[in-house]
Protein backbone atom coordinates (compact mmCIF):
# COMPACT_ATOMS: atom_id res chain seq x y z
CA UNK A 1 0.00 0.00 0.00
CA UNK A 2 2.86 2.29 0.86
CA UNK A 3 4.25 1.78 -2.26
CA UNK A 4 0.76 2.18 -4.25
CA UNK A 5 1.09 5.65 -2.60
CA UNK A 6 4.45 6.73 -3.47
CA UNK A 7 3.80 5.55 -6.29
CA UNK A 8 0.77 8.13 -6.89
CA UNK A 9 2.76 10.72 -5.32
CA UNK A 10 5.36 10.77 -7.69
CA UNK A 11 2.74 11.09 -10.87
CA UNK A 12 0.93 13.97 -8.97
CA UNK A 13 4.06 15.71 -7.98
CA UNK A 14 5.49 15.07 -12.21
CA UNK A 15 2.46 16.42 -13.48
CA UNK A 16 2.55 19.93 -11.56
CA UNK A 17 6.53 20.17 -12.65
CA UNK A 18 5.48 19.60 -16.44
CA UNK A 19 2.51 22.10 -15.87
CA UNK A 20 4.53 24.58 -14.60
CA UNK A 21 5.44 27.94 -16.56
CA UNK A 22 7.79 29.56 -14.11
CA UNK A 23 6.07 31.99 -11.95
CA UNK A 24 2.25 29.80 -12.44
CA UNK A 25 1.29 26.86 -13.42
CA UNK A 26 -1.50 25.91 -16.32
CA UNK A 27 -4.40 23.66 -15.90
CA UNK A 28 -3.60 21.38 -18.45
CA UNK A 29 -1.45 21.44 -21.46
CA UNK A 30 -2.97 22.14 -24.49
CA UNK A 31 -6.80 22.82 -23.20
CA UNK A 32 -5.60 25.24 -20.65
CA UNK A 33 -2.49 27.53 -21.26
CA UNK A 34 -3.68 30.30 -18.99
CA UNK A 35 -3.57 31.17 -15.53
CA UNK A 36 -7.32 30.52 -14.00
CA UNK A 37 -8.23 32.05 -10.23
CA UNK A 38 -9.32 29.07 -8.07
CA UNK A 39 -7.01 26.69 -10.27
CA UNK A 40 -3.80 28.29 -9.02
CA UNK A 41 -5.61 28.30 -5.19
CA UNK A 42 -5.59 24.43 -5.35
CA UNK A 43 -2.78 23.93 -7.10
CA UNK A 44 -0.66 26.46 -4.16
CA UNK A 45 -2.16 24.02 -1.71
CA UNK A 46 -0.84 21.36 -3.43
CA UNK A 47 2.61 23.22 -4.40
CA UNK A 48 2.95 23.29 -0.85
CA UNK A 49 4.29 20.40 -0.06
CA UNK A 50 6.67 20.57 -2.57
CA UNK A 51 8.34 23.78 -2.20
CA UNK A 52 6.57 26.05 -0.29
CA UNK A 53 7.93 29.52 -1.71
CA UNK A 54 7.07 28.07 -5.64
CA UNK A 55 3.35 28.51 -4.13
CA UNK A 56 3.85 31.44 -2.48
CA UNK A 57 4.97 32.90 -6.09
CA UNK A 58 1.92 30.63 -7.67
CA UNK A 59 -0.42 33.06 -5.68
CA UNK A 60 1.31 36.54 -5.72
CA UNK A 61 1.49 36.16 -9.75
CA UNK A 62 -2.51 35.96 -9.75
CA UNK A 63 -2.25 39.01 -7.49
CA UNK A 64 -0.44 40.65 -10.35
CA UNK A 65 -3.69 40.72 -12.32
CA UNK A 66 -5.99 42.32 -9.48
CA UNK A 67 -7.84 44.98 -11.12
CA UNK A 68 -7.66 48.94 -9.09
CA UNK A 69 -11.54 48.08 -8.07
CA UNK A 70 -10.23 45.00 -6.32
CA UNK A 71 -11.66 42.53 -8.49
CA UNK A 72 -9.26 39.31 -8.91
CA UNK A 73 -10.30 37.86 -12.55
CA UNK A 74 -10.35 34.70 -13.53
CA UNK A 75 -8.04 34.50 -16.01
CA UNK A 76 -4.66 35.94 -16.46
CA UNK A 77 -3.72 35.28 -20.12
CA UNK A 78 -0.18 34.17 -21.32
CA UNK A 79 1.82 36.30 -23.57
CA UNK A 80 2.42 35.24 -27.53
CA UNK A 81 1.02 35.69 -31.21
CA UNK A 82 -1.23 32.13 -30.01
CA UNK A 83 -3.01 33.68 -27.23
CA UNK A 84 -4.17 36.81 -29.35
CA UNK A 85 -7.34 35.59 -29.90
CA UNK A 86 -8.28 34.77 -26.12
CA UNK A 87 -6.78 38.09 -25.12
CA UNK A 88 -9.18 40.03 -27.65
CA UNK A 89 -11.98 37.50 -26.32
CA UNK A 90 -12.37 39.60 -23.24
CA UNK A 91 -11.17 42.64 -24.06
CA UNK A 92 -10.33 43.55 -20.59
CA UNK A 93 -8.92 46.80 -21.71
CA UNK A 94 -12.51 48.30 -22.08
CA UNK A 95 -12.82 48.65 -18.39
CA UNK A 96 -10.91 51.38 -16.87
CA UNK A 97 -9.93 49.39 -13.78
CA UNK A 98 -8.15 46.70 -15.71
CA UNK A 99 -4.26 46.29 -15.13
CA UNK A 100 -2.16 47.93 -17.99
CA UNK A 101 0.46 45.42 -17.82
CA UNK A 102 -1.12 41.83 -18.42
CA UNK A 103 -4.42 40.95 -19.99
CA UNK A 104 -7.07 39.19 -17.67
CA UNK A 105 -10.52 38.21 -18.49
CA UNK A 106 -13.60 40.45 -16.98
CA UNK A 107 -15.04 38.39 -14.16
CA UNK A 108 -14.14 36.50 -11.02
CA UNK A 109 -14.44 33.05 -9.91
CA UNK A 110 -15.45 31.59 -6.58
CA UNK A 111 -12.94 32.93 -4.23
CA UNK A 112 -10.38 30.57 -3.38
CA UNK A 113 -7.51 32.75 -2.52
CA UNK A 114 -7.81 32.82 1.38
CA UNK A 115 -7.98 29.77 1.44
CA UNK A 116 -5.00 29.24 -0.59
CA UNK A 117 -3.21 32.19 1.52
CA UNK A 118 -3.65 29.87 5.15
CA UNK A 119 -2.70 26.38 3.53
CA UNK A 120 0.68 27.97 2.27
CA UNK A 121 0.99 29.52 5.52
CA UNK A 122 0.75 26.45 7.92
CA UNK A 123 3.55 25.19 5.94
CA UNK A 124 5.72 29.04 7.30
CA UNK A 125 7.41 29.41 10.48
CA UNK A 126 5.39 31.82 12.71
CA UNK A 127 7.46 35.25 11.90
CA UNK A 128 7.69 33.91 7.95
CA UNK A 129 3.91 33.22 7.91
CA UNK A 130 3.25 36.52 9.43
CA UNK A 131 5.37 38.30 6.80
CA UNK A 132 3.15 36.41 4.46
CA UNK A 133 0.03 37.21 5.64
CA UNK A 134 1.49 41.12 5.85
CA UNK A 135 1.99 40.72 1.84
CA UNK A 136 -1.11 39.58 1.00
CA UNK A 137 -3.29 41.28 3.37
CA UNK A 138 -3.95 44.18 1.61
CA UNK A 139 -4.94 42.71 -1.67
CA UNK A 140 -7.40 39.73 0.20
CA UNK A 141 -9.47 42.95 1.67
CA UNK A 142 -9.56 44.89 -1.42
CA UNK A 143 -11.36 41.71 -3.03
CA UNK A 144 -13.81 41.07 -0.14
CA UNK A 145 -14.94 44.66 -0.22
CA UNK A 146 -15.02 44.40 -3.89
CA UNK A 147 -16.83 41.22 -3.83
CA UNK A 148 -19.85 42.52 -1.31
CA UNK A 149 -19.41 46.13 -2.26
CA UNK A 150 -20.16 45.57 -6.03
CA UNK A 151 -21.59 41.99 -6.26
CA UNK A 152 -24.36 42.40 -2.88
CA UNK A 153 -25.99 45.30 -3.83
CA UNK A 154 -28.97 44.29 -1.72
CA UNK A 155 -26.39 44.14 1.31
CA UNK A 156 -28.07 40.74 1.72
CA UNK A 157 -24.60 38.66 2.62
CA UNK A 158 -24.76 36.70 -0.70
CA UNK A 159 -22.63 37.93 -3.50
CA UNK A 160 -24.37 37.38 -7.12
CA UNK A 161 -22.07 35.75 -9.98
CA UNK A 162 -23.22 37.18 -13.31
CA UNK A 163 -21.84 34.53 -15.83
CA UNK A 164 -21.25 30.59 -15.57
CA UNK A 165 -17.73 31.23 -15.46
CA UNK A 166 -17.67 32.77 -12.29
CA UNK A 167 -19.48 29.64 -10.64
CA UNK A 168 -16.27 27.62 -11.39
CA UNK A 169 -19.20 24.93 -12.74
CA UNK A 170 -19.43 26.17 -15.88
CA UNK A 171 -22.53 24.57 -17.41
CA UNK A 172 -23.96 23.11 -13.97
CA UNK A 173 -27.80 22.58 -14.25
CA UNK A 174 -29.16 25.72 -12.45
CA UNK A 175 -26.86 27.99 -15.20
CA UNK A 176 -28.12 26.07 -17.81
CA UNK A 177 -31.56 26.33 -16.39
CA UNK A 178 -31.15 30.12 -16.46
CA UNK A 179 -29.47 30.33 -19.95
CA UNK A 180 -33.06 28.14 -21.54
CA UNK A 181 -35.21 30.51 -19.36
CA UNK A 182 -33.68 34.10 -20.08
CA UNK A 183 -30.66 34.11 -21.71
CA UNK A 184 -30.82 32.45 -25.46
CA UNK A 185 -30.63 35.23 -28.20
CA UNK A 186 -33.11 34.90 -31.43
CA UNK A 187 -29.71 33.93 -33.83
CA UNK A 188 -28.95 30.88 -31.44
CA UNK A 189 -32.20 29.71 -31.86
CA UNK A 190 -31.82 30.05 -35.88
CA UNK A 191 -28.34 28.12 -35.49
CA UNK A 192 -30.19 25.55 -33.81
CA UNK A 193 -32.72 25.09 -35.46
CA UNK A 194 -31.24 25.14 -39.34
CA UNK A 195 -28.80 22.40 -37.48
CA UNK A 196 -25.55 24.12 -37.71
CA UNK A 197 -24.28 23.83 -34.01
CA UNK A 198 -21.13 21.46 -35.38
CA UNK A 199 -19.50 24.15 -36.83
CA UNK A 200 -18.66 25.78 -33.73
CA UNK A 201 -16.19 22.86 -33.38
CA UNK A 202 -13.72 24.51 -35.71
CA UNK A 203 -13.83 27.37 -32.96
CA UNK A 204 -13.18 25.66 -29.96
CA UNK A 205 -10.28 24.55 -27.76
CA UNK A 206 -12.27 22.32 -26.04
CA UNK A 207 -13.74 19.94 -28.10
CA UNK A 208 -10.26 19.52 -30.19
CA UNK A 209 -8.74 18.01 -26.84
CA UNK A 210 -11.15 15.85 -25.39
CA UNK A 211 -14.54 14.58 -26.71
CA UNK A 212 -16.88 16.73 -27.49
CA UNK A 213 -20.10 15.09 -25.61
CA UNK A 214 -17.91 15.07 -22.47
CA UNK A 215 -18.36 19.13 -22.90
CA UNK A 216 -21.28 21.78 -22.87
CA UNK A 217 -22.92 21.25 -26.27
CA UNK A 218 -22.13 23.80 -29.03
CA UNK A 219 -25.35 25.52 -28.52
CA UNK A 220 -25.06 26.29 -24.92
CA UNK A 221 -21.11 27.51 -25.49
CA UNK A 222 -22.75 30.08 -28.11
CA UNK A 223 -25.17 31.47 -25.69
CA UNK A 224 -22.10 31.71 -22.76
CA UNK A 225 -20.54 33.61 -26.05
CA UNK A 226 -23.39 35.81 -25.76
CA UNK A 227 -23.93 36.58 -22.36
CA UNK A 228 -20.00 37.60 -22.28
CA UNK A 229 -20.17 39.79 -25.30
CA UNK A 230 -23.40 41.28 -23.15
CA UNK A 231 -21.00 41.85 -19.93
CA UNK A 232 -17.57 43.38 -22.67
CA UNK A 233 -20.57 45.83 -23.99
CA UNK A 234 -20.58 47.28 -20.55
CA UNK A 235 -17.25 47.12 -20.04
CA UNK A 236 -17.47 44.70 -17.09
CA UNK A 237 -19.28 47.61 -15.13
CA UNK A 238 -21.44 45.54 -12.40
CA UNK A 239 -24.06 48.40 -12.39
CA UNK A 240 -24.52 48.71 -15.54
CA UNK A 241 -24.82 44.80 -15.92
CA UNK A 242 -27.25 44.37 -12.73
CA UNK A 243 -29.38 47.28 -13.81
CA UNK A 244 -30.78 44.83 -16.51
CA UNK A 245 -29.51 41.46 -16.34
CA UNK A 246 -30.94 38.23 -17.78
CA UNK A 247 -28.24 36.32 -16.33
CA UNK A 248 -27.55 37.03 -12.63
CA UNK A 249 -27.69 34.33 -9.81
CA UNK A 250 -26.75 34.21 -6.10
CA UNK A 251 -24.77 30.98 -6.68
CA UNK A 252 -24.71 28.34 -4.06
CA UNK A 253 -20.87 27.23 -4.15
CA UNK A 254 -19.89 30.53 -4.89
CA UNK A 255 -20.86 31.84 -2.14
CA UNK A 256 -20.30 28.97 0.26
CA UNK A 257 -16.52 29.56 -1.05
CA UNK A 258 -16.86 32.93 -0.02
CA UNK A 259 -18.31 32.68 3.86
CA UNK A 260 -15.08 30.18 4.62
CA UNK A 261 -13.07 32.79 2.83
CA UNK A 262 -14.18 35.00 5.28
CA UNK A 263 -13.52 33.46 8.38
CA UNK A 264 -9.99 32.86 6.85
CA UNK A 265 -9.51 36.45 6.20
CA UNK A 266 -10.71 37.45 9.89
CA UNK A 267 -8.20 34.66 11.35
CA UNK A 268 -5.09 36.26 9.12
CA UNK A 269 -6.31 39.99 10.27
CA UNK A 270 -5.93 38.36 13.67
CA UNK A 271 -2.78 37.08 13.28
CA UNK A 272 -1.30 40.59 12.16
CA UNK A 273 -2.95 42.24 14.75
CA UNK A 274 -5.08 43.93 11.49
CA UNK A 275 -8.38 45.45 12.25
CA UNK A 276 -10.84 44.75 8.77
CA UNK A 277 -12.96 47.51 7.90
CA UNK A 278 -16.60 48.18 9.91
CA UNK A 279 -18.32 47.66 6.50
CA UNK A 280 -16.15 43.94 5.46
CA UNK A 281 -17.28 42.73 9.09
CA UNK A 282 -21.10 43.80 8.82
CA UNK A 283 -21.20 41.89 5.51
CA UNK A 284 -19.33 38.89 6.54
CA UNK A 285 -21.96 39.08 9.23
CA UNK A 286 -24.80 38.94 7.29
CA UNK A 287 -23.27 36.04 5.14
CA UNK A 288 -23.00 33.85 8.36
CA UNK A 289 -26.94 33.43 7.83
CA UNK A 290 -27.31 33.86 4.39
CA UNK A 291 -27.63 30.00 2.79
CA UNK A 292 -31.09 30.29 5.28
CA UNK A 293 -32.43 31.64 2.00
CA UNK A 294 -31.20 29.11 -0.06
CA UNK A 295 -32.66 26.12 1.59
CA UNK A 296 -35.67 24.16 0.68
CA UNK A 297 -37.39 21.86 3.20
CA UNK A 298 -39.61 20.37 1.42
CA UNK A 299 -36.81 18.94 -0.42
CA UNK A 300 -33.75 18.66 1.77
CA UNK A 301 -31.63 20.47 -0.59
CA UNK A 302 -29.65 23.70 -0.65
CA UNK A 303 -30.10 25.61 -4.04
CA UNK A 304 -28.65 28.77 -6.15
CA UNK A 305 -31.36 31.60 -6.52
CA UNK A 306 -32.11 33.90 -9.38
CA UNK A 307 -31.51 37.45 -8.73
CA UNK A 308 -33.98 39.36 -9.76
CA UNK A 309 -36.70 37.29 -8.46
CA UNK A 310 -35.29 35.33 -5.50
CA UNK A 311 -36.49 32.27 -6.75
CA UNK A 312 -34.63 29.44 -5.93
CA UNK A 313 -33.61 27.45 -8.72
CA UNK A 314 -34.52 23.82 -7.93
CA UNK A 315 -31.77 22.09 -10.28
CA UNK A 316 -29.97 19.89 -7.31
CA UNK A 317 -26.11 19.67 -7.81
CA UNK A 318 -23.39 18.84 -5.72
CA UNK A 319 -23.47 22.69 -4.27
CA UNK A 320 -25.78 21.50 -1.94
CA UNK A 321 -23.68 19.78 0.05
CA UNK A 322 -20.96 22.45 -0.29
CA UNK A 323 -22.94 24.43 3.29
CA UNK A 324 -20.73 22.34 4.75
CA UNK A 325 -17.87 23.60 4.16
CA UNK A 326 -18.80 27.24 4.42
CA UNK A 327 -19.88 25.80 7.89
CA UNK A 328 -21.81 28.11 9.49
CA UNK A 329 -25.07 25.32 9.26
CA UNK A 330 -26.40 24.02 12.50
CA UNK A 331 -25.08 20.11 13.26
CA UNK A 332 -28.31 18.88 12.68
CA UNK A 333 -28.64 20.66 8.96
CA UNK A 334 -24.93 18.75 8.40
CA UNK A 335 -26.27 15.73 9.63
CA UNK A 336 -28.92 16.16 6.80
CA UNK A 337 -26.89 16.85 4.19
CA UNK A 338 -24.14 14.09 5.53
CA UNK A 339 -27.40 11.58 5.28
CA UNK A 340 -27.86 13.27 1.61
CA UNK A 341 -23.92 12.38 0.26
CA UNK A 342 -24.48 8.91 1.17
CA UNK A 343 -28.15 8.28 0.15
CA UNK A 344 -28.76 5.72 -3.23
CA UNK A 345 -30.65 7.80 -6.04
CA UNK A 346 -28.74 11.08 -4.49
CA UNK A 347 -24.78 11.04 -4.43
CA UNK A 348 -24.05 7.62 -3.67
CA UNK A 349 -22.04 6.37 -6.08
CA UNK A 350 -18.98 4.59 -6.15
CA UNK A 351 -16.53 6.74 -6.78
CA UNK A 352 -18.21 10.03 -5.08
CA UNK A 353 -19.21 12.94 -5.05
CA UNK A 354 -20.95 13.11 -8.39
CA UNK A 355 -21.36 17.10 -9.36
CA UNK A 356 -25.06 16.27 -9.76
CA UNK A 357 -27.56 13.60 -8.39
CA UNK A 358 -28.41 10.34 -9.34
CA UNK A 359 -31.91 11.46 -9.81
CA UNK A 360 -31.30 14.91 -11.86
CA UNK A 361 -32.53 15.04 -15.27
CA UNK A 362 -29.58 16.16 -16.36
CA UNK A 363 -27.39 13.65 -14.90
CA UNK A 364 -24.44 12.34 -17.31
CA UNK A 365 -21.49 10.58 -15.85
CA UNK A 366 -19.39 12.21 -18.69
CA UNK A 367 -20.37 15.48 -19.00
CA UNK A 368 -18.50 17.93 -17.26
CA UNK A 369 -20.55 19.50 -14.84
CA UNK A 370 -22.95 17.84 -15.00
CA UNK A 371 -22.19 14.22 -13.67
CA UNK A 372 -18.78 13.59 -13.23
CA UNK A 373 -16.36 13.34 -10.02
CA UNK A 374 -13.74 15.91 -9.33
CA UNK A 375 -11.58 16.13 -7.02
CA UNK A 376 -11.56 19.69 -6.10
CA UNK A 377 -15.29 19.48 -4.89
CA UNK A 378 -14.42 16.36 -3.16
CA UNK A 379 -11.49 18.20 -1.27
CA UNK A 380 -13.85 20.94 -0.33
CA UNK A 381 -16.59 18.68 0.91
CA UNK A 382 -13.62 16.29 2.90
CA UNK A 383 -12.43 19.80 4.59
CA UNK A 384 -16.04 20.40 5.74
CA UNK A 385 -16.69 17.11 7.47
CA UNK A 386 -13.91 17.50 9.01
CA UNK A 387 -14.27 20.33 10.80
CA UNK A 388 -18.20 19.15 11.57
CA UNK A 389 -16.47 16.12 13.07
CA UNK A 390 -17.27 13.36 10.47
CA UNK A 391 -14.12 12.08 10.52
CA UNK A 392 -15.03 8.19 9.35
CA UNK A 393 -16.82 9.80 6.22
CA UNK A 394 -13.96 12.25 5.58
CA UNK A 395 -11.69 9.57 5.75
CA UNK A 396 -13.71 7.03 2.98
CA UNK A 397 -14.27 10.16 0.87
CA UNK A 398 -10.21 10.72 0.97
CA UNK A 399 -9.53 7.21 0.56
CA UNK A 400 -12.07 6.67 -2.34
CA UNK A 401 -10.64 10.01 -4.38
CA UNK A 402 -7.29 8.88 -4.12
CA UNK A 403 -8.53 4.87 -5.17
CA UNK A 404 -9.77 7.11 -8.33
CA UNK A 405 -7.17 8.94 -9.37
CA UNK A 406 -4.67 5.82 -8.52
CA UNK A 407 -6.58 3.95 -10.98
CA UNK A 408 -6.78 6.82 -13.68
CA UNK A 409 -4.33 9.05 -13.19
CA UNK A 410 -4.81 12.93 -12.87
CA UNK A 411 -7.58 13.59 -14.89
CA UNK A 412 -9.49 16.78 -14.88
CA UNK A 413 -13.00 14.57 -14.03
CA UNK A 414 -13.53 10.93 -13.74
CA UNK A 415 -17.37 8.78 -14.27
CA UNK A 416 -19.03 8.52 -10.78
CA UNK A 417 -20.06 4.90 -11.47
CA UNK A 418 -16.54 3.44 -13.10
CA UNK A 419 -13.84 5.59 -12.25
CA UNK A 420 -13.02 5.79 -15.56
CA UNK A 421 -11.13 9.37 -16.64
CA UNK A 422 -12.53 11.97 -18.85
CA UNK A 423 -11.63 15.62 -19.48
CA UNK A 424 -7.80 16.43 -19.59
CA UNK A 425 -5.22 14.56 -18.92
CA UNK A 426 -2.35 15.90 -16.37
CA UNK A 427 -4.79 18.17 -15.12
CA UNK A 428 -2.93 20.24 -12.19
CA UNK A 429 -5.49 20.66 -8.87
CA UNK A 430 -6.19 17.27 -9.67
CA UNK A 431 -2.46 16.67 -8.83
CA UNK A 432 -2.04 19.04 -6.51
CA UNK A 433 -5.31 17.99 -3.96
CA UNK A 434 -4.19 14.42 -4.32
CA UNK A 435 -0.89 15.27 -2.75
CA UNK A 436 -2.60 16.92 -0.55
CA UNK A 437 -5.09 14.38 0.35
CA UNK A 438 -1.63 11.99 0.36
CA UNK A 439 -0.40 14.31 3.15
CA UNK A 440 -3.52 13.83 5.29
CA UNK A 441 -3.54 10.45 5.11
Amino acid sequence: MEQQRQALYDQAAAVLRGNDRGQWTIPAAGLYPHQWLWDSCFIAIGLRWLDVQRAKTELLHLLSGQWSNGMIPHMLFADGDEHRRDRELWRSYLSPFAPEHIYTSGLTQPPMLAEAVVGVGQKLSSSERRSWYQTVYPALVRYHQWLYGQRDPHGEGLIVAIHPYESGLDNSPPWIHELRQHSMPWWITIVQNLRLEGLVNLFRRDTHFVPPGQRMSNIEALAYFAALRRLRRKAYDTERILSRSLFAVEDLVFNCVAIRANQHLQGIAKTINRQLPDELLASFKKAQNALDALWDGGSGYYFSRNFVTHKLIREPTIGALMPLYAGTITNERAEELVGLMKAKGHFATNYPVPSVPLHSSYFNPFKYWQGPTWLNTNWLLIDGLRRYGFEADARLLADRSLEMVGKSGCYEYFHPLSGEPAGAAGFSWTAALTLDLLHHA
